[in-house]
């Protein structure tokens, strides 16, 4: 592991644990044993660190998600499974993704990758589950925004209600219909 993993990692870890905040970049770098200077060397800024931390972490649940629908569960086990690990993550997570997707969306340099990232990244992956649940090729692109922007909805809803049992409902009802979408292909 190189010493830009290592510091990532840990960076993960500690916004994992306590949040982001107003946190420094000199006190995220006390937090995570290393001094400011090697996070602007490896990130760039405080900004390029959270910007690294949201792309891993969005990496890290793409490799779950394709791990738990190739784990042999039927596809609703295999999407409620998913759900709850994502569930976990974005209560750890959430607040950092969804300001930054904002800075995104604003255009604020540190995150300009993530404006094509958080969506580009996610598509082919989601809509080889689309196909593989039995939606044409050429519709699974459509389905696949369709089931990524609703999930990050949902999300969103969860953070900003807190309402678990809830928005798990309304996921399961999503994964229902993108299967009836499925079964009601010629």
């Amino acid at each position: 592991m190189t010493p830009r993993e290592r510091l990532l990692d840990a960076a993960i870890d500690h916004f994992g644990q306590h949040g982001v905040g107003d946190t420094s970049l000199r006190a995220i770098a006390e937090a995570i044993g290393t001094s400011h200077r090697m996070l602007i060397y490896h990130f760039g800024s405080r900004e390029g660190l959270l910007a690294e931390v949201t792309r891993e972490v969005e990496a890290r649940q793409r490799t779950v998600m394709t791990a738990t629908y190739d784990a042999g569960l039927e596809p609703r086990e295999a999407a409620a499974a998913y759900w709850e690990q994502t569930v976990e993550a974005t209560l750890r997570y959430g607040p950092l993704f969804f300001e930054l997707a904002a800075h995104a969306m604003q255009g604020k340099p540190h995150a300009a990758t993530l404006r094509e990232e958080l969506i580009a990244s996610w598509l082919p992956s989601v809509a080889g589950l689309c196909v593989a649940l039995g939606i044409p090729e050429a519709e699974s692109e459509a389905h696949a925004r369709l089931a990524l922007g609703a999930a990050r909805g949902l999300l969103m809803d969860l953070l900003v209600t807190g309402d678990r049992d809830e928005v798990a409902g309304a996921a399961d009802l999503l994964t229902r219909l993108l299967m009836l979408s499925a079964e009601a292909q010629p």
